[in-house]
């Protein structure tokens, strides 16, 4: 039985929309998976992402005179998102033997005044509210709720190597910002 003239382009012009309109929908599907891709590990990514240890050349070991604190200042590289800066930073470095030294956060764990080194009395003390420390970090008098913060260090060759930490002020326990 033959179809009328009219029917056939009916059903063949069905069949061509109904191919558009898959072919279509496939690739605007295809487009999104490109698109969210990318998205979806931007977003996600740094919670996954380790946090790459940055150490900063301080000083040279057998520069720093034992059981001496010397106030050190080295450059620190900070990134927040996509921003990079590179800040002076202070600190105090203790020779306590050749292959042992300490390095303190220069920030008064109380209140985040800068302590000083007192070489006659062989203590820190910290202006601002009366916190004493002693060459071991450990509070001797004051309101500090801990003792001075330490910085993550490593010995590389001849070199004191640190790194940068910035901590919560005003409790018991070394908490990193």
């Amino acid at each position: 039985m033959a179809e009328p003239d009219g029917m056939s382009g009916v059903t063949e012009e069905a069949t061509r929309r109904r191919f558009l309109k898959l072919a279509t929908a496939i690739l605007g599907a295809l487009g999104a998976v490109i698109l969210a891709v990318p998205l979806v590990g931007a977003i996600t990514g740094p919670a996954f992402r380790r946090k790459a240890r940055r150490f900063a050349k301080v000083a040279e070991i057998a520069a720093l005179p034992t059981g001496q604190p010397v106030s050190v200042t080295f450059a620190s590289k900070t990134h927040d998102a996509y921003l990079q800066e590179t800040g002076l930073r202070t600190a105090w470095a203790v020779k306590l033997s050749q292959n042992d030294v300490v390095v303190y956060s220069p920030i008064c764990p109380h209140l985040g005044c800068e302590y000083t080194w007192d070489a006659q009395r062989k203590e820190f003390d910290c202006p601002c509210h009366r916190s004493v420390f002693a060459l071991d970090g450990h509070v001797l008098a004051g309101p500090a709720p801990r003792p001075l913060d330490r910085l993550p260090t490593k010995i590389g060759n001849v070199n004191l190597l640190v790194e940068w930490e910035v901590f919560k002020l005003g409790v018991p326990e070394k908490v990193p910002v």
